[in-house]
């Protein structure tokens, strides 16, 4: 109840409807998710988003965007895309969720210190000006009330574990304000008018196509940062007991959750590691856990909803203030910045765009160089080394001797390992091409350890081989995998280069190879004295390699 509540007032909307999103989103999550123990309801993370929603297009269309991001969280459980949110970059989690708690922590100031006068802006920056402007307009007695509740959650826990800390920083604070120094500090009641004692109204949105495009971005953040929340939940729920969710269900049970919740007034709702891991510790086994708590929450607001207007608002400051704490990753961050890598970069920037602009942006941005750092990594995997085939002292096999290998004017012999793909098709082709530029009579590549070729490497290769036909030189290929085979047999390639020209070991490459050169140039080779060439002329015996 102190969470729902204290987001839905850092979102800026009625405190009641964070509670209503706690009832209804987390009897529907129990019922419908793909987690035993998943709690769910509103979040941090929501915070800057929603606020954003809210100043910039209303309330109204706040519900409207959370019932559309529910649709699409659907959608992507039905086509089974959960597996696919696991795949963001920790970079970039890491990055967005401390900009987050930067966001939400700075947020909770004001209240804290109990300023007047502070207007809620869209941009990190502007709030900031705001609190340098009123800060001659502290509250003494909210920060008083304020710094009891953060002193309740920092020692309480140590004494007494298994107390609810939340709410006793919320309610001793709270009678203290009340019995000492009443109407010194605003609350609830002040400020919203307190909390309505009823089952909230079923209603359904105004929904055109005018709203339904303007809120589609905010709408589509809404849903991925629902989904990964509520997945990374899932996981922490895996980890502390064992069982296995069902990422797909999970998406599916938490969009019905976001299509229903706005017709009862609340606002988008995801899975909570925090809800989630105190649910476990409890001693949860079963879904009813998430189902119990729901109705526990909406009997209390029937029960005692007038008195939740005594509530000072400083009281869910240090709650919010812990909450963005905890959620920071701090530690995590530390530490991949110090590592001074591009995910240092990624790490960074996400976390100054979510910040300074917004979370969309940040997560786009963010995305952007976590890609563009991982298609340079994979282009430097890529290597292209040219050798020559010697018979090993050791073993009977084929092994390379790139002494002789760079010099031979006849038979180029390449081994190609790692993907080839569009970020590492122009090295590919660069390095082939200082090769047969020298106008050997034979191109064998061994090839074995390419993991892939897409549609650019495919396209290079093909580009490469035919000016080497022209040039009237043959390409040999050896020791294709199933995969990259099937790469060539579809892409025409195969065909294009000759069945005849593939071989299932460098060794019988190298030895076709051989009927095919100007034996005669040979003994005119001036490495000739220094390496014995007669590996090339009983190349047969030769083991093949694995």
């Amino acid at each position: 109840m102190p969470l729902g509540m204290a987001f839905a007032i850092a979102s800026g909307v009625k405190p009641e409807y964070g509670l209503y999103t706690t009832i209804i989103a987390g009897l529907l999550v129990a019922l419908l998710g793909g987690s035993r123990f998943q709690i769910a309801g509103p979040t941090g993370a929501f915070i800057p988003i929603l606020l954003a929603i809210v100043l910039q297009y209303g309330y109204e269309n706040l519900l409207i965007a959370g019932f559309l991001a529910g649709i699409m969280l659907i959608i992507m459980g039905i086509f089974k895309l959960g597996n696919l949110i696991k795949y963001i970059p920790r970079s970039v989690t890491i990055g967005f969720t401390a900009g987050i708690a930067v966001i939400i922590f700075s947020g909770q100031i004001g209240d804290f210190l109990g300023l007047e006068g502070l207007e809620k802006k869209e941009y990190f920056h502007e709030n900031m000006i705001q609190l340098i402007q009123n800060i001659g307009t502290i509250n003494w007695f909210s920060a008083l009330t304020a710094g009891i509740g953060l002193l309740i959650i920092i020692l309480i826990p140590k004494l007494f574990p298994r107390v609810p800390i939340l709410l006793v920083a919320l309610v001793i604070p709270t009678i203290i304000a009340f019995l000492f120094y009443p109407d010194k500090v605003a609350t609830i009641g002040t400020a919203f008018g307190g909390i309505a004692q009823s089952l909230p109204d079923f209603q359904i949105p105004e929904l055109t196509w005018e709203k339904i495009i303007m809120l589609l971005q905010p709408a589509f953040v809404i849903a991925m940062l629902g989904g990964i929340e509520s997945l990374l939940s899932a996981v922490v729920a895996d980890g502390m007991t064992g069982k296995r969710h069902n990422s797909n269900r999970e998406l599916v049970g938490q969009g019905i959750a976001n299509v229903v919740t706005p017709l009862f007034g609340g606002i988008p709702a995801t899975g909570a590691i925090a809800r989630t891991a105190t649910n476990i510790k409890s001693g949860a086994i079963s879904p009813f856990s998430g189902i119990f708590q729901g109705f526990f929450v909406l009997l209390t607001l029937l029960l005692f909803a007038p008195y939740a207007s005594h509530i000072p608002l400083a009281s869910m400051a240090p709650i919010l203030m812990i909450v963005a704490f905890n959620m920071s990753e701090y530690k995590s961050f530390l530490h991949m910045l110090k590592l001074k890598s591009s995910d240092s970069l990624v790490l960074m920037t996400t976390f100054l765009l979510t910040v300074f602009v917004n979370l969309t942006v940040a997560v786009q941005i963010g995305l952007l160089l976590a890609m563009v750092s991982f298609i340079k990594r994979m282009s430097e995997v890529l290597e292209v080394e040219k050798v020559i085939p010697a018979m090993s002292k050791e073993k009977s096999e084929l092994s390379e001797s790139e002494d002789f290998g760079v010099k031979c004017p006849q038979l180029a012999f390449f081994t190609v390992e790692g993907p080839l793909f569009f970020g590492a098709a122009d090295k590919f082709e660069s390095m082939i091409t200082r090769s047969i530029n020298k106008r050997p009579s034979v191109l064998v590549l061994k090839m074995k350890h390419v993991s892939l070729i897409d549609a650019t490497g495919g396209a290079n290769l093909r580009s490469l081989l035919r000016d080497f036909k022209k040039m009237g030189g043959i390409t040999l290929i050896a020791e294709l995998n199933d995969e990259v085979s099937r790469m060539f047999k579809t892409s025409g390639l195969y065909d294009e280069i000759g069945t005849e020209n593939f071989f299932n070991s460098a060794a019988d490459a190298v030895d076709y190879g051989l009927q095919l050169i100007n034996v005669g140039k040979c003994p005119t080779c001036s490495r000739s004295g220094q390496i014995n060439c007669q590996v090339f002329k009983e190349s047969k015996v030769i083991q093949k390699s694995g």
